[in-house]
């Protein structure tokens, strides 16, 4: 395959109000020296997209603490409410007083396809009892997960597969998609597919130019579970231009199938599935 897909689902993005992104660019690059090259504000980045041929957009934000998932919300439901084929992930902080309320107001929504958990920056583990109300209604009312549950860029006691298994444990069935594939215990988190029929992963950030190091295991494993592979950007979050990921994914001239399900049938497919009553 070469070129640009001509149809394209971004199922990892990241839109933030102005000043939440003005702060996390700034942390990356105290924290990573990452230079964050498309700092662009919401509405910018939705048009950016759309002109890179992204027909509909999946974003995400999570809440870096307890007690600002409630005002990230109410953006979000305006933000959805300005633009056609958009769809969140919503915040979700269990160190909230109302927050499974808010929760049970937000998934009557259908454009909020669930809520994000960012364990990395978030700081609890996954099997935290005081998620299991959320896991629970995710289930109930057919929306889902998106988990930044991974080491990648780096790690801490509440990521990697071994915390995540003991969630898959006790809800063997929970609708969750896995950012980053899984990065860095790739052939972990992809393995759990097998196993788990509600899991899907994104691509977000794993196939990015040398010098970066992302995913290692070559095509055996993209085309054994293309089927369950979204493509994700990860914009306006990046360090390379934005085609650099889809450029390095062509590249590995993988099945036609492949790049038809992960740029496009297979997310069109879930939102379907989480949206049409």
């Amino acid at each position: 395959m070469s070129g640009i897909p001509e149809k394209i689902i971004d199922f990892h993005v990241h839109l933030f109000p102005d000043r939440l992104f003005d702060a996390i660019w700034e942390a990356f690059l105290k924290q990573y020296n990452w230079h964050i090259i498309h700092r662009c504000y919401y509405r910018e980045c939705i048009e950016r997209l759309r002109r890179n041929g992204v027909s509909v957009i999946v974003y995400s934000n999570y809440a870096h603490r307890a007690g600002i998932a409630e005002e990230l919300n109410r953006w979000n439901e305006k933000v959805l409410q300005e633009y056609e084929d958009l769809y969140c992930f919503a915040a979700y902080h269990p160190g909230d007083d109302h927050a499974l309320d808010m929760a049970r107001r937000l998934v009557e929504n259908p454009k909020i396809l669930g809520f994000k958990l960012q364990l990395l920056v978030q700081n609890f583990y996954p099997f935290d009892e005081r998620l299991f109300g959320l896991y629970d209604l995710v289930m109930k009312k057919n929306k889902r997960i998106l988990f930044h549950t991974g080491t990648g860029p780096v790690g801490n006691p509440y990521v990697g597969l071994e915390p995540f298994m003991k969630v898959l444990d006790r809800f063997p069935d929970l609708p969750a998609t896995i950012a980053h594939l899984g990065a860095h215990e790739y052939a972990g988190f992809m393995e759990l597919v097998d196993r788990h029929p509600q899991l899907y992963l994104d691509t977000a950030f794993c196939f990015l130019p040398a010098p970066y190091d992302g995913y290692n295991l070559g095509p055996g494993y993209l085309e054994k579970y293309k089927s369950r592979i979204l493509y994700g950007s990860d914009y306006p979050n990046l360090i390379t231009p934005w085609e650099a990921e889809i450029e390095n994914l062509l590249k590995m001239n993988l099945s036609p199938e492949f790049y038809d399900r992960i740029f496009y049938d297979n997310a069109a497919a879930l939102i379907r599935s989480l949206t049409e009553a």
